[in-house]
């Protein structure tokens, strides 16, 4: 895990570091690296086709029309002295080939979950616990509906009380940042331990 350093001839340190959003099929990656980024985020999205029809699960994403098929891209500056560069995965399995790269030199994760479709997220959960990458689980809310606590949802996971387990909706800034903070707060304890 790198926290890289320069001082980009300010005589200042700039500390950067790569966050990955990951998560299940139409959790809300994109949304999320869109809403909290400074910058245009780079999308590799893709319009969805009768091809998927029987693959990809609309049950409760209807209206998605597109899905990423390599990666999303952003970056935001948490301080004058600390730029996120964030790295969205394509959620669907038949993409996970590409996570082993996007991930690496990677500091921590952001899992985002769908509580309706809580088994969605399970591959990732435990792509990154057998990593040993730090990540917290970041409840997406949709239609500002939370329908289970982060208790409940830290039990049906059988995750430990180490990964913080938050609540968040993917098209708030403020939401997203705050969860950015969670996951560099708590990959800096896990370096530190």
């Amino acid at each position: 895990m790198d926290f890289a350093s320069s001082s980009g001839g300010t005589g200042r340190a700039t500390t950067s570091a790569k966050i990955v959003v990951a998560g299940g099929f139409g959790v809300g990656k994109t949304t999320f690296v869109g809403a909290v980024s400074e910058i245009n985020p780079l999308r590799t999205e893709a319009v969805m086709t009768s091809a998927s029809a029987g693959i990809d699960d609309l049950t409760h994403t209807g209206d998605k029309t597109t899905t990423t098929v390599a990666m999303d891209f952003g970056r935001i500056t948490l301080d004058q002295d600390l730029i996120l560069y964030l790295f969205g995965t394509p959620g669907q399995d038949r993409l996970w080939f590409m996570w082993d790269d996007l991930v690496r030199g990677a500091i921590g994760a952001v899992v985002l979950v769908d509580t309706r479709r809580l088994a969605d997220c399970f591959p990732a959960v435990d792509y990154f616990e057998n990593s040993g990458l730090p990540f917290v689980i970041a409840l997406n809310g949709f239609d500002g509906h939370q329908p289970y606590t982060p208790e409940e949802v830290r039990e049906a996971l059988q995750i430990g009380p180490d990964a913080p387990i938050i609540t968040t909706d993917a098209r708030h800034r403020a939401d997203a940042k705050s969860g950015l903070i969670t996951l560099v707060e708590h990959a800096l304890m896990a370096r530190l331990k």
